[in-house]
């Protein structure tokens, strides 16, 4: 297991008590939050791992100066044993359609992917009060399926649930993905000596959330499943493309 919330998040801590009572469960997280960070790796300073407890019956749970995927690679290739699966979350706040280009958790269950390891990412699509426990419980449901039937190859599944109890939520569905595009706002400050800093933020504008995406599926109240392929090869342009760069290429 691992995330981009970080060791201490209360979404880790309810898929570890989920996915324990289904087998044995390690983690490898990052020691402060990460979200944003995508598919980062480190590679400009030493990455440091320190033995923590959680209250949770794990084999045994670690934090990382890293990235998620760092995280991922640090088990895959440090003194862990090799998993049979890579669970990534709960992440608070969804993670749908071009978010999961940014999304730390993705990313880590993309890396396990990467590794040929089956791997999924759960999400709750709210960044407080989050209801983790519906998809603490999905998440085993899922970990205890896929321990049988694994994945396509070089799949891995992103999971996203509405904020609601267990007795409010929909079913499960399978998606794509959507599309979903930001209104950035860069906001200019200026620090008491004086000095600019600038702010991120932003409003998500929907420009796909028909039927049959995750991000129509969450907000008609079911959970997303979202079979995700890291090719991102646009294989429906090549014909176009080559009449476009006739002469240019070959």
């Amino acid at each position: 297991m691992t995330n981009d919330d970080g060791i201490n998040s209360p979404g880790l801590l309810a898929l570890a008590r989920s996915l324990a009572r289904i087998g044995e469960v390690s983690v490898m997280a990052p020691e402060r939050e990460q979200s944003g960070v995508g598919h980062a790796i480190t590679l400009q300073k030493p990455l440091r791992i320190n033995e923590v407890k959680l209250d949770a019956p794990v084999q045994v749970s670690y934090a990382t100066n890293g990235t998620p995927a760092d995280c991922v690679i640090l088990a895959l290739d440090g003194e862990l044993p090799i998993p049979d699966m890579v669970v990534a979350g709960i992440n608070a706040g969804a993670n749908l359609a071009e978010e999961i280009l940014y999304s730390g958790t993705v990313s880590a269950a993309m890396e396990g992917t990467l590794r040929g390891i089956t791997s999924f990412a759960m999400s709750v699509n709210a960044h407080r009060y989050c209801i983790f426990e519906p998809a603490a419980e999905f998440a085993a449901r899922v970990a205890g399926r896929l321990a049988e039937t694994g994945l396509p190859k070089d799949t891995f599944l992103n999971v996203n649930l509405p904020n609601l109890a267990a007795d409010e939520l929909g079913p499960a569905v399978l998606t794509r993905l959507g599309r979903r595009t930001y209104q950035n706002i860069l906001e200019r400050r200026v620090d008491p000596r004086g000095k600019p800093y600038y702010w991120f933020s932003g409003n998500p504008l929907e420009q796909d959330a028909s039927e049959g995406t995750d991000i129509g599926a969450v907000v008609a109240g079911n959970i997303s499943v979202t079979p995700v392929h890291f090719d991102l090869t646009s294989h429906g342009a090549v014909a176009e493309l080559a009449e476009l760069l006739d002469g240019l290429v070959e």
